[in-house]
């Protein structure tokens, strides 16, 4: 090329759009440090470039450069991603490498479309607590006539992807009578005086499948001086929708869960005990910044979001329990959309550090993603088993003999690997452990 035809070469840039797609200038700030690669769970498994969070936001540039173009293998790519948003948390340039991916899925999904089942599970079922409690329902009675002692046997002897369904079946727990958005009450009043009043942002997967854990947490609030506003119609975050790419359906759910809390009145905050949700609602104010109706109420609702950690860190007193209690040793797994997106990492300690009986002990790679990740230990059962392993061996080295975490795919994860592993250790909802030593006290 001589020196006319580099001067009057066009200038790189983009040149494919789309609504979804990731700003421009974002993929651009990627200096391609090499910070995120040891972190990265794909990267760490593989060694692939392009299963790392940089190979990945080069092969959405080169897809805005018109280099590459919408198709299936490029997708693919990025489903692999975990979504754990580790990478974020390194990166010295605060490029928002977990929300591009996730962007360039949704940019996908309009562009090539989205297979049947997507469909069916983000658009049909996991739209709310009632929804999924229809799902559930064949689930419920197959439990109630201890079918799995039957079943369990059988589904061991499914051949290849078949195999699957034997591990959906065991990540199951014995699910509640039933849910707690059915039995929840929309007013729990404050025990003794009113100090503050919250609305609670019930989760599908809380109410569905951790209705235990969740009524903890209502207990808690209450005895700390908590009105617990629950409203009833509640749809769901749209934490599943954002990680399948299916951002029209999330942008709805937000409209109508702004509307849904803006009717409670005044606030002191919006409480959240799912790490996902949590994360999610916060995401809103960002989601709908174009949006010229709700854009101003999305700021003011993500202001008023708080995870569960945040919210007891804020209201419990400097001292739980008793003195003298024999030591529990307990470890925090760190759910990925608690540590990683939202950068919640301090409130869970210094909650832990007030109880008496409690030895926290820190465990490696707390924030490394222990393979559950919405649905990819389903989707992805090898890469999810891997990361599982490792998150098992690193909460064995600690010696603790409870685990606590906040996120409802990790609860699931966690817990059904300590029953068919029988590792001797419980795996629970902080607001389980907190609801325990405070009513002991």
């Amino acid at each position: 090329m001589n020196s006319l035809e580099r001067l009057t070469k066009p200038i790189e840039g983009q040149k494919i759009f789309s609504a979804e797609l990731p700003d421009y200038d974002f993929l651009r700030q990627c200096v391609r440090c090499a910070r995120c690669l040891p972190v990265c769970p794909t990267y760490q498994e593989t060694g692939l470039e392009v299963q790392s969070p940089r190979g990945r936001l080069a092969l959405i540039k080169a897809v805005e450069d018109g280099k590459l173009s919408f198709e299936n293998e490029v997708e693919e790519h990025l489903y692999y991603c975990l979504d754990c948003r580790i990478c974020n948390s390194v990166c010295p340039a605060n490029v928002p490498i977990g929300e591009n991916i996730v962007a360039a899925r949704a940019a996908f999904g309009e562009r090539v479309g989205r297979p049947w089942w997507r469909k069916l599970v983000f658009e049909h079922i996991l739209i709310s607590a009632e929804r999924l409690g229809w799902a559930l329902g064949p689930v419920r009675l197959y439990q109630r006539l201890r079918l799995p002692l039957l079943i369990r046997p059988l589904l061991r002897l499914l051949p290849g992807r078949l195999a699957q369904l034997r591990q959906m079946e065991i990540l199951l727990p014995r699910l509640p009578a039933r849910p707690l958005h059915k039995s929840l009450a929309v007013v729990t009043p404050a025990r003794g005086e009113r100090k503050y009043r919250v609305g609670f942002f019930l989760g599908c997967m809380m109410s569905e499948i951790f209705a235990i854990e969740s009524q903890a947490t209502v207990r808690v609030l209450a005895q700390a001086g908590c009105e617990v506003i629950t409203p009833p119609k509640q749809v769901c975050c749209g934490a599943p929708q954002d990680d399948q790419g299916n951002r029209e359906q999330l942008r709805k759910f937000a409209r109508k869960n702004i509307a849904l809390f803006e009717k409670i009145g005044e606030l002191d905050a919006i409480v959240s005990d799912c790490a996902a949700c949590s994360g999610m609602l916060k995401e809103y104010a960002e989601l709908l910044r174009h949006d010229s109706d709700f854009a101003g109420r999305a700021r003011v609702f993500s202001l008023k979001v708080k995870d569960i950690y945040e919210w007891y860190d804020h209201i419990l007193p400097t001292s739980l329990g008793r003195n003298g209690s024999q030591p529990l040793a307990v470890t925090i797994h760190d759910a990925c959309h608690l540590a990683n997106a939202q950068g919640v990492c301090l409130p869970q300690r210094r909650v832990l550090n007030r109880m008496q009986p409690v030895k926290l002990i820190e465990m490696a790679e707390a924030s490394a993603c222990c393979g559950s990740a919405g649905i990819y230990n389903i989707t992805h059962p090898e890469m999810a088993t891997k990361r599982l392993e490792r998150k098992l061996k690193n909460i064995e080295m600690t010696g603790a003999s409870v685990v606590v975490t906040n996120g409802p795919g990790c609860l699931l994860q966690l817990k059904a690997a300590a029953r068919e592993q029988r590792l001797g250790v419980e795996v629970k909802h902080i607001s389980q452990l907190v609801a325990q030593v405070m009513e002991a006290a």
